[in-house]
């Protein structure tokens, strides 16, 4: 009999007496040369982990929490032993069949001994598990508060900054030909200070500190919570103290449901993942690490269990935003995101905006890891009357002070069947609603399908549920997602989704529909080989380009992407990727824009260095047609610039480990334009056709 076979059996038959054996027979057959407890754990790429997800990134694309979300968990590994089902999806590696094998094994022979038992359990292979093994532990006990603080698992300090190297408009001296009569405050220089001190499951302490280029070094404003740097955030945790599963002062974000009314924190959009992006993860509160400026609470919150399988979660917060104000009429209507602050006009607009929010989630958790059902609410206020000004499609737009959502979510699952959904309203009535499944079809099929509605006078401030729009708000769709696994080597993703925009839209003058489909068909011989070609196109409805009429006609756009990605990596010694990026964005019966991008990265592994290279050629027709690629980075950076008009793109990244304790990164990046004389516009313009940045990076682990 086979070995997967007859450990198939030997799972699914439940004596708790074949454990032993089961563990010993792999142990002898697949890790004969075993000398240490558990396998070493490699670190993982996260830059890469996320272009693998998404391909094709788009400017709006939540790039930096996603990429904050993931590397927080790698770096906040998940205990096999007390995870729950919600937080092993987040891995976004298990698919709906392996989840339940991997629960109904737990539950029928207890706890996890090592990691290379995960290899006895049903419908789990060696690539899955090498995928895992970065994001997962076995902890053999729990800690005291006393003791975890003395073992953490995170206790780091790192400082980051960067230069462009030619002098933008904005450093230069004031020109008296110029229409421009004002300069950046500060230097050109950015910066980044972080410190963590954190052990996963136990507390969490962190401090992050970040000035723009171009911003003054120091500024202090208690009142406006501008504490010195021109953006800092704290956070203090404590988790699983008996009753009191979690306690966070500072600055936070909050995930429940499928993310209608808190949604901050991480969700994906639609990519190669086409499965579980459907799925929002209900995972409660987590601290805010990002130095994103905007989408977070400030204040406090903690996480009661007020019966066995029931718990509260209670928060407060107040919070400075940036705003756009109208003096003459005394109100604000519009509240940037950028974090810039680095002119007269961008700093008037610094935390001159309160906000205050006050919640709650209740969630009661069905035995066995079968599902959950839980009530929302968040009331937020404002400081000072908000409306958007004066527009069509601005028309069921909030207006006012004071708003309210409240709702209902819950999942079951059924073998490996999962069934979610959630549904919301607010206080103008407006109602929202998401429901999908699911279904894992054995190892080798896979599907998901979901409806959502959102009201177009539905109105959730930090909703951020499954849509195409960056709000769920006026949209109506339905998606469908499939994925056929035929053989080990090969694998076919596939997704569509349609949807339609009952009310007007920013340059859309009418109610309109769109749909978008994807097809990823990956091909992996072995281990050390990859490659994948995938073909995504999109279709909306928008206004007619250069017609004047005061409401224009709807015109059908379309904007397709094909890539070819070949990778092949020798672990530890050297890695390459070689792409081809091909993209056209066209409005039928009046333009057409083609584009293309062809690169090739190349990774270096020493004993002490790490080098990594990248040189890309890129052609478009015009700005419509520009290229987004993912470039390697930093540690907690991330990198996805335009690619635009003629030219070149090149890099150089080296990571030199001093010690166990002091790391060193420094990057040198270009971009050379063919036809160019100047880059960009208004105090960002460069005199050249080329622009530079040099990176150095630190990080001192205690």
């Amino acid at each position: 009999m086979p070995t997967s076979t007859y450990i198939a059996y030997a799972g699914s038959s439940g004596p708790a007496g074949l454990r032993l054996l089961q563990i010993a027979l792999f142990f002898f057959l697949s890790f004969k040369s075993l000398r240490a407890q558990e396998p070493p754990r490699e670190e993982t790429d996260i830059n890469k982990f996320i272009s693998d997800l998404f391909p094709v990134p788009t400017e709006d694309s939540d790039n930096a929490e996603l990429y904050e979300s993931l590397y927080q968990l790698y770096a906040n590994p998940l205990d096999l032993n007390n995870v729950s089902r919600e937080e092993l999806a987040t891995t976004l590696i298990l698919s709906e069949t392996q989840l339940t094998s991997f629960f109904d094994y737990r539950e029928k022979l207890g706890s996890l001994i090592s990691l290379y038992e995960l290899q006895a359990i049903p419908d789990f292979d060696l690539p899955t598990i090498r995928r895992l093994l970065p994001f997962v532990i076995v902890n053999a006990k729990s800690l005291s508060l006393k003791e975890s603080l003395k073992s953490p698992g995170q206790h780091f300090l790192m400082f980051r900054t960067a230069k462009i190297l030619e002098r933008q408009k904005g450093f230069s001296p004031l020109d008296s030909t110029s229409q421009s009569k004002t300069r950046y405050a500060g230097s050109p220089f950015n910066g980044y200070l972080r410190y963590r001190h954190a052990r996963a499951g136990a507390y969490s302490f962190g401090i992050s500190m970040e000035k723009d280029a171009g911003e003054e070094l120091w500024e202090w404003s208690a009142r406006k919570q501008i504490l010195g740097i021109d953006f800092t955030s704290f956070h203090a945790q404590i988790m699983n103290r008996g009753k009191l599963k979690s306690l966070i002062v500072g600055d936070y974000q909050m995930q429940s449901g499928q993310g209608m009314i808190m949604g901050s924190g991480f969700s994906l959009g639609k990519g190669a993942e086409v499965i579980r992006t459907t799925y929002r993860s209900n995972l409660g509160m987590r601290p805010y690490t990002s130095v994103m400026e905007a989408n977070f609470f400030r204040g406090a919150a903690a996480t009661l269990s007020v019966f066995k399988n029931t718990d509260l979660t209670v928060l407060y917060s107040k919070v400075r935003r940036d705003a756009t104000q109208d003096s003459d009429e005394n109100i604000t209507t519009s509240l940037p995101v950028t974090g810039y602050h680095r002119t007269p006009t961008e700093r008037e607009k610094h935390h001159v905006f309160s906000e205050q929010n006050l919640g709650f989630h209740l969630i009661h958790r069905f035995p066995l890891q079968k599902g959950q059902l839980g009530f929302t609410a968040l009331n937020t206020t404002y400081s000072s009357f908000f409306r958007k000004r004066k527009a069509a499609y601005n028309e069921f737009e909030f207006a006012g002070k004071q708003n309210l959502i409240a709702g209902i979510h819950g999942d079951y699952h059924w073998q490996n069947i999962h069934f979610f959904g959630e549904g919301a309203m607010s206080k103008s009535r407006g109602t929202g609603a998401v429901a999908g499944v699911i279904v894992g079809l054995g190892k080798k099929l896979d599907f998901s399908m979901l409806g959502r509605h959102y009201a177009r006078k539905f109105h959730s401030f930090y909703g951020n549920s499954f849509s195409e729009a960056s709000r769920p708000i006026n949209e109506t769709g339905v998606y469908f997602g499939s994925r056929y696994t035929p053989h080990r080597h090969w694998q076919f993703s596939a997704y569509y989704d349609y949807y339609r925009f009952p009310w007007l839209k920013y340059q859309v003058d009418a109610p309109s529909k769109g749909n978008d489909y994807y097809l990823h068909i990956l091909w992996k011989p072995n281990k050390r080989l990859n490659a994948y070609v995938l073909y995504h196109e999109k279709r909306k409805q928008t206004n007619e380009p250069g017609n004047k009429e005061p409401i224009s006609p709807l015109v059908k756009s379309a904007k397709r992407t094909t890539m070819f990605n070949f990778e092949y990596e020798v672990p530890l010694r050297f890695s390459i990727r070689t792409r081809f990026q091909y993209g056209e964005s066209a409005i039928k019966n009046l333009s057409k824009s083609k584009g293309f991008t062809v690169l090739q990265d190349i990774t270096w592994h020493f004993s002490k260095v790490e080098l990594s290279a990248r040189l890309a050629w890129f052609k478009t027709d015009d700005y419509d047609s520009r290229q987004y690629v993912y470039e390697k980075d930093m540690l907690y950076a991330f990198s996805i610039p335009a690619y635009s008009d003629v030219g070149t793109r090149h890099y150089l990244m080296m990571r030199y480990a001093f010690s166990k304790k002091i790391k060193l990164w420094l990057r040198w990046s270009q971009t050379r334009y063919k036809d160019l004389d100047t880059i960009s516009s208004g105090l960002n313009e460069i005199n050249g056709n080329k622009r530079s940045e040099m990176k150095a990076q630190v990080m001192y682990q205690f």
